[in-house]
């Protein structure tokens, strides 16, 4: 994750999924420059005098959706911001992640600085003000269709700035009027068109794509790591993963994961020790790594490249170029984030689904010196057979979460949005997927633990065997049964913790060894 600069301009410097989250975690400071500052009062003095002059633009002047043909007065164009607000604040469910609701903020402040929504400095500056002082609004997490922006929880992410909805600040919930009487200042008067500008936007699908971006990254690396130590339990071929077959079928993907296999594999006792054997060929779940992750790896590529021109855009509506030029056009339509995270869904599922494959694989005792169920006293011992159960359910619960939701549309705003991207459930499915892909991942780092426990005391290469020292250091090996879902926990804290990743660098760093992929940057920074 590139995370180096320590301050962040909004309006002006190019914002990555990597730079969103430091904001976001307070590793980076945001600020607005002069230079933007004046683009801002530039676009807000704009929309004055449009509203002087009385010629009916939509959203300054006129209602809202099939209400545009409605003509606003001037004295009535304040108090339609505000009604704007709270007549869209109709989110339900559970709230959005902490987290989550204020990477919205990030991402929402960086569009408003560029200067094409007519936002007032004060407005900008309170949402600033927000996200430095961790004052962060509580967000339902559905109601958006994703089509004139992510209305309803952008609604409920503004409702602090005119003093209403509740915020999270210091790990409670209380109203915006509590948290105003701490501070000792009151809420903003909206000037004409920043409701609009506030509640228009694809922030809500943007902020999930940023959490997916990173979730993925985490699991796709840890599916390598795992991939590669479940090889070693299992002794399989390295053959698969050889450059002079990638450079055939050049995706970027492949070739990526076929590095990192040959990399975590290097110098091992344990592949020499069967270099020579009469097996032809592994399963797939082994031999198809690079092909499999490697697709999984393109889709996130994919998402990547997407997520960061969306992220520099400006997706509010209507969008004030000059006096002369007042555009009311489709730039909050969420179809292109959401198509693409439906499509990183179905890439994540798949993980999870050959994972769960390898995991069964090393149960069937087929790999010499490795028993059946990863325990040899079986029988009385069931061994890690009920393991595979719970990676099947997972695996099977993500595959009916990979319908795509932006292949769904259902009109809103009496035809006026006649076709809506869905992008909202999109996000949200994705992140369900990759939730359970880590608990699948988990499940998988503890089989592979064990099989490659069995190879003792043959040795693999040193970033393997560090791995499996750290993992040991939580979960020790199971000669009997025992409650097995204190191991998962185990491993789930370890896979969301990143724990094995950092032991791979660590060690790396160490030992000053390099990995070489020509896609290093594509694949590793983000």
């Amino acid at each position: 994750m590139t995370t180096s600069k320590k301050t962040f301009f909004f309006g002006e410097d190019h914002l990555t999924a990597g730079l969103a989250l430091g904001m976001t975690r307070g590793t980076i400071q945001g600020q607005i420059s002069e230079k933007a500052r004046k683009k801002i009062r530039a676009s807000y003095e704009v929309v004055a005098r449009i509203v002087d002059m009385g010629k009916p633009v939509y959203g300054i002047n006129t209602g809202f959706g099939p209400l545009c043909t409605t003509k606003i007065s001037k004295s009535e164009t304040k108090i339609l911001q505000n009604n704007i607000l709270q007549s869209h604040s109709v989110g339900v469910g559970q709230p959005i992640e902490t987290e989550m609701a204020k990477l919205m903020l990030v991402l929402k402040a960086h569009s408003l600085a560029k200067g094409f929504s007519g936002i007032a400095e004060a407005t900008l500056d309170r949402i600033i003000w927000h996200i430095d002082n961790d004052a962060i609004p509580i967000v339902p997490s559905q109601g958006s269709v994703g089509a004139s922006g992510d209305l309803a929880p952008l609604s409920h992410l503004f409702l602090p700035l005119i003093g209403l909805g509740k915020v999270r600040y210091i790990k409670k919930v209380i109203t915006t009027a509590q948290l105003y009487k701490i501070y000792g200042f009151g809420p903003l008067e909206l000037g004409p068109k920043e409701g609009l500008a506030l509640i228009n936007g694809t922030q809500f699908i943007a902020a999930h794509a940023v959490t997916a971006i990173d979730k993925m990254h985490a699991c796709l690396t840890h599916a390598d790591i795992i991939g590669a130590m479940m090889i070693e339990g299992l002794q399989g071929s390295v053959k698969p993963f050889y450059k002079e077959l990638h450079e055939l079928r050049p995706f970027k993907g492949n070739s990526h994961v076929a590095s990192r296999i040959r990399f975590l594999l290097e110098d091992s006792e344990i592949m020499q020790d069967h270099i020579d054997c009469e097996r032809v060929q592994d399963p797939y779940s082994l031999r198809c790594i690079p092909q499999v992750h490697g697709a999984s790896r393109n889709a996130w590529l994919h998402l990547k490249e997407l997520l960061e021109i969306e992220l520099n855009s400006v997706t509010d509506n209507p969008i004030i170029i000059n006096d002369d030029l007042t555009i009311s056009g489709g730039n909050f339509h969420g179809q292109p984030l959401a198509m693409a995270l439906d499509y990183a869904c179905l890439a994540a599922s798949e993980i999870g689904n050959i994972s769960d494959r390898r995991i069964y694989l090393a149960l069937e005792g087929n790999s010499p010196g490795v028993p059946k169920l990863l325990m040899k006293d079986t029988g009385i011992n069931s061994g890690y057979m009920i393991l595979q159960y719970t990676t099947a359910a997972l695996a099977s619960e993500n595959k009916g979460l990979c319908f795509p939701a932006s292949a769904d549309s259902i009109p809103t705003s009496l035809g006026q949005e006649d076709h809506v991207s869905m992008g909202s459930i999109s996000g949200r499915k994705a992140l369900q997927v990759l939730e359970n892909v880590e608990k699948i991942l988990a499940i998988e780092l503890l089989t592979a633990a064990q099989a490659f426990e069995f190879r003792k005391p043959m040795k693999s290469g040193v970033l393997l065997d560090e791995v499996h020292k750290t993992i040991r250091k939580k979960v020790a090996f199971a000669n009997k049964d025992r409650v097995f879902s204190d191991d998962i926990e185990k491993g789930i804290e370890m896979i969301k913790g990143r724990t094995i990743i950092l032991s791979v660098q660590q060690t790396m760093k160490r030992k000053n060894l390099k990995m070489e992929s020509p896609f290093e940057a594509e694949f590793e920074k983000y």
